[in-house]
């Protein structure tokens, strides 16, 4: 026969209170689905009432009687944390905005070079495009002329042998 967690009115009570000041719809069905069973009723009951499976709520109800509020509560994300603040960037791009509103040109090997100096590091070069994402930089001029662009010389030549065939 399963196991069957109590929850007791008292505890009920809390989590209703907590449920006021949560704003996350998938940690407030989390939190019901205790509070109910704290009510009395049944797992079936809460899965009828939440539309959710009798295993999820099985689990979110063994997590808080082994672990309390805490472990039912969504955990801090974890990852890989940014090298500078959105404020640290933001400085550091300033420079270069000053720099292109004077009509130099910007090129991004330079913020990349200033980005490594800041943070100490190498970083690969897709970091500093989302860095510029972030920021909503986007590239406002694009390049002059196509780098395969055959020169004017050759331009010319081709012209004149186009027009000595027709005659």
């Amino acid at each position: 026969m399963p196991k069957t967690h109590t929850i007791s009115k008292e505890q009920a009570e809390e989590i209703r209170e907590l449920r006021k000041t949560i704003k996350d719809k998938q940690t407030d069905k989390r939190l019901k689905a205790v509070q109910l069973r704290g009510e009395g009723k049944k797992n079936k009951a809460i899965v009828d009432q939440l539309e959710t499976s009798t295993d999820v709520v099985s689990h979110w109800i063994s997590l808080f009687v082994n672990g309390g509020i805490e472990a039912v509560l969504p955990k801090a994300r974890t990852g890989r944390p940014l090298n500078l603040s959105y404020d640290e960037e933001e400085k550091l791009l300033a420079e270069f905005e000053a720099k292109a509103e004077s009509g130099q040109i910007i090129e991004v090997s330079d913020i990349k070079a200033a980005y490594q100096e800041k943070v100490g590091h190498t970083i690969s070069s897709g970091q500093i495009y989302y860095v510029l994402k972030r920021h909503s930089w986007r590239k406002v001029k694009p390049r002059s002329r196509h780098p395969k662009k055959a020169s004017p010389e050759v331009i010319e030549t081709s012209k004149k042998l186009t027009l000595e065939s027709k005659n």
